[in-house]
């Protein structure tokens, strides 16, 4: 039986191991906390990423290695790909980890991105904005993720205590665009190159994190889903890429602007466990185990929403027609994503009829 090593145990590895139950697969989790959610499910490994050996002993027997999300230690990645198939490949890691590698990445495939400048000091950041001109967005080149490690600056006056509220780390410093729409792509390409796209799906996101997710995307034209699926090949055949990749984009002007990319599953996708026909989480096993991928169709339309922070009663949910539950085993806290709901139908009259029945049940419980 097949063994893969998951680094990471969160909610993707839990669903990653989900989807891998039915196909027969066992899987074994490397994570820094006993109460991984991915860990109730699996063997789990408790340890440091950095530890020699921690990663001997989660390597111990498995067949390939996997990961659930792209702040995994560069060296762990490639200390374990030294001995064992790991995908998606470090060099993927190795982009996505720093935004001014990944901006530079996407320049050179031609991708367009915002217009952006690098910031090493307080003096290079007072020069960016000075070149770009506000309002801008300053975010940390590494580990800012859901919002974290980010700031809008929109006056002078935001400019000055930037760099110490963001860590005196080094940064990048973007125009902020007028986007009419954020979208995302969901990519998977298998170990012998053939690759598969889903469709664009429309994302809205409140303080940085992802609150809900469209699919198909309501506005998104056949041209737009082209661009998309372009600017994914490019990437996917740059990195040699093996497994699920997501790209997020700004619409504006009626084109794509790159924001950024993420080198697994993605939350953006969580809507195919019910909304497609293979959803990512089984497309990304099939992909690093060069099996043949799944259709990407959409099953009718889909919306997904997060629950962020607190959790509502289960039963006025699930009374909801077409209506999937999907909770993580996480405590509560602020900010914390603590599960999905999936909406489905099978034409979007329907679906936004359920949508807004799914809101308005939402809006008694967060008025309480």
């Amino acid at each position: 039986m097949t063994t893969i090593g998951v680094l990471g145990g969160g909610q993707l590895g839990r669903m990653l191991i989900l989807a891998g139950a039915p196909l027969g697969l066992r899987f074994r989790v490397l994570d820094h906390t006993a109460d991984a959610p991915a860990g109730r499910l699996a063997e789990l490994v408790v340890g440091d990423f950095t530890d020699p050996a921690t990663l001997d002993r989660f390597a111990a027997g498995l067949d390939l290695v996997t990961l659930e999300f792209e702040n995994v230690p560069l060296g762990a990645a490639r200390s374990l790909a030294e001995r064992l198939p790991v995908y998606p490949p470090p060099r993927a890691l190795e982009v996505a980890q720093d935004r001014v590698r990944e901006k530079r990445c996407f320049q050179e495939l031609g991708i367009p991105t915002p217009d952006w400048r690098p910031a090493e000091s307080a003096s290079e950041l007072r020069k960016g904005v000075a070149e770009l001109g506000l309002p801008v967005i300053a975010k940390t080149q590494r580990l800012g993720y859901d919002g974290k490690g980010q700031r809008v600056l929109r006056s002078e006056a935001d400019v000055g205590p930037t760099w110490d509220q963001l860590g005196g780390r080094p940064l990048i410093v973007e125009t902020l665009v007028p986007f009419e729409r954020e979208v995302s792509i969901l990519a998977v390409r298998c170990r012998h190159g053939k690759a598969a796209h889903y469709p664009l799906v429309e994302n809205v996101h409140e303080h940085g994190i992802l609150r809900r997710s469209q699919a198909p995307a309501l506005y998104a034209t056949g041209e737009l889903q082209v661009q998309a699926q372009n600017y994914a090949k490019k990437l996917l055949e740059a990195l040699d890429y093996v497994g699920v990749l997501a790209i997020e984009f700004f619409v504006h002007g009626g084109r794509l602007l790159a924001n950024e990319m993420a080198p697994r599953v993605h939350n953006s996708g969580h809507w195919t466990i019910e909304g497609a026909e293979t959803s990512q989480f089984e497309n990304h096993l099939r992909a690093i185990l060069g099996w043949p991928l799944g259709s990407t169709a959409p099953r009718g339309h889909s919306v997904m929403y997060n629950l962020i922070g607190t959790l509502p009663p289960m039963a006025p949910v699930l009374r909801i027609e077409g209506t999937h539950v999907h909770l993580y085993g996480k405590a509560p806290r602020p900010g914390r994503k603590l599960g999905h709901i999936t909406v489905r139908a099978d034409d979007a009259e329907t679906l936004e009829a359920r949508v807004q029945a799914l809101q308005e049940s939402m809006n008694r419980f967060e008025a309480k």
